[in-house]
């Protein structure tokens, strides 16, 4: 028996546990919604409502927040707006911006598109509570480091309500299901995307990297290693430049690619408004087809898992509600913008191929390399280095969550930080090695199951960040 059957025998039983309470359906609607995607929904509608959607009255403040227009010099944390924005992208913009989408699509049609949009929108109004409660409740270390998160506001939040013991628990029980996933969901599960996606430009099952995912896994964790080892500053550092130009790459590609394409942009479009709200193509209908596209949307930006407040908390500001602003951005640019753009892509593609999503034997990621190559035949090369960029940055993102984690369960002590930082390497060139579905699986349900407690913990302290915008327009 080898090491990959040995730990899916121990892993698997309790991935499937896990999975079953996170992801048990409930009928409604005439379909069946998975009870994440149900609970994540409720809470993004709420916190739209209770703010009096801030999701677009918050933007134009936002960008004046970003320019730096409310900057004080010696305020409080390790990073500025753009730095942990950038940061927080770099966790939430990934490989499911590329084959994520390609997912949705082959299972709930085109019509999935414009439900992930409706959920990006939605979720930037939970981006904004919990990122405002990141900063309001953060910790400042004797070292001048900072560390927030749900970890800290749900414990000191229900503190402040006189519900000390239940504030301890969601929050150690926040620590170590943000540990266990970060494990899978930003960690190997990037890497052994990537991996694919490298196979995938470099000749398929002809190139010389196949059986050699350990070399792929140690040069990448060697990279990620040598920007986590210096802290939230250069992993920040790293961020700010690295998102903007994967960012730009990726968009600059997919533009190209409909651009190719323009003939076949209207009909692409339609296909996305009709599939919305035709009954036809998926079981449930409507439903079944608005169920997966909001489940791939909450999957993709995570907005309502908490992950982002640990890298808006390190930011430089005394006023919370600036940083809850800045984080209006983070759904918009990840779910709004480019996994809609990867949308169009496959759009355009079966609008001029009618059967290439009935036909094609690829999927995820290997579905919209097959989109683009189609397009152009040698831009599966440019779409691999986007890939690898999304792996990487994700994967540095997922160290500081982590890392933030463990070191709120054992301390803020060096050789804490420097053994899971080893361990985390580690991880990372697992990933591209040995096919571990189980473990994935369980990190991801693990990773989900967190937006329980962090969505209570967020409506509980709902009043706290409207005191804090309160604050901060008496300044504006």
């Amino acid at each position: 028996m080898n090491l990959d059957q040995i730990v899916e025998q121990a892993v698997s039983p309790l991935a499937e546990a896990l999975a079953a309470f996170v992801f048990f359906e409930i009928p409604l609607f005439g379909g069946r919604w998975p009870f994440v995607v149900l609970w994540l929904l409720a809470g993004a509608v709420f916190f739209t409502v209770v703010h009096r959607g801030i999701n677009l009255r918050g933007i134009p403040l936002a960008i004046r927040v970003l320019r730096g227009e409310f900057d004080v010099p010696d305020a409080p944390g390790e990073v500025s707006h753009a730095q942990a924005l950038s940061t927080a992208l770099s966790g939430t913009v990934g490989i499911g911006n590329i084959g994520g989408v390609a997912v949705a699509i082959a299972a709930g049609g085109p019509g999935a598109t414009l439900w992930m949009i409706v959920a990006g929108f939605l979720g930037m109004a939970t981006k904004y509570v919990e990122c405002t409660l990141g900063v309001r409740y953060r910790q400042h270390n004797p070292d001048g480091s900072v560390s927030g998160g749900p970890m800290f506001y749900l414990r000191r939040g229900f503190e402040e309500r006189g519900f000390p013991r239940l504030g301890a628990f969601l929050g150690h029980f926040y620590a170590v299901g943000i540990v266990l996933g970060c494990l899978g969901i930003g960690n190997m599960f990037q890497s052994n995307q990537a991996f694919e996606q490298f196979l995938f430009a470099t000749g398929g099952q002809d190139s010389w990297f196949v059986g050699r995912g350990w070399l792929f896994g140690l040069m990448l964790a060697a990279g990620v290693g040598a920007v986590i080892i210096g802290g939230v500053q250069v992993i920040a550092r790293v961020t700010v430049r690295l998102v903007p130009f994967m960012g730009i790459l990726y968009l600059v590609g997919t533009l190209g690619v409909i651009a190719i394409n323009a003939g076949h942009l209207p009909g692409a479009v339609a296909a996305i408004i009709e599939g919305a709200f035709s009954p036809q193509g998926v079981a449930g209908g409507v439903v079944g087809t608005m169920v997966i596209g909001f489940q791939r949307a909450v999957f993709s930006n995570e907005a309502g898992i908490g992950s982002a407040s640990i890298a808006h908390a390190a930011v430089k500001t005394d006023r919370p509600a600036t940083e809850g602003l800045v984080a209006l951005f983070g759904p918009f640019v990840d779910t709004v913008v480019i996994c809609t753009l990867t949308a169009l892509v496959i759009g355009v593609t079966a609008q001029a191929d009618p059967v290439f999503l009935e036909q094609t034997t690829f999927e995820g990621v290997g579905m919209t390399s097959e989109a683009f190559r189609r397009a152009v035949v040698w831009s599966p090369y440019p779409l691999a280095v986007a890939a690898l960029l999304f792996a990487f940055s994700t994967a540095l993102a997922w160290s500081y969550y982590g890392l933030k984690g463990w070191t709120s369960l054992v301390g803020e002590s060096p050789a804490a930080r420097h053994l899971f930082n080893l361990v985390f390497c580690g991880f990372v060139a697992l990933g591209s090695t040995i096919q571990l579905q189980s473990v994935l699986d369980f990190s991801d349900a693990m990773v989900f199951v967190l937006c329980v407690p962090n969505i209570l913990g967020l409506v509980v302290l709902t009043p706290v960040v409207k005191q804090e915008l309160a604050r901060f327009l008496e300044r504006v």
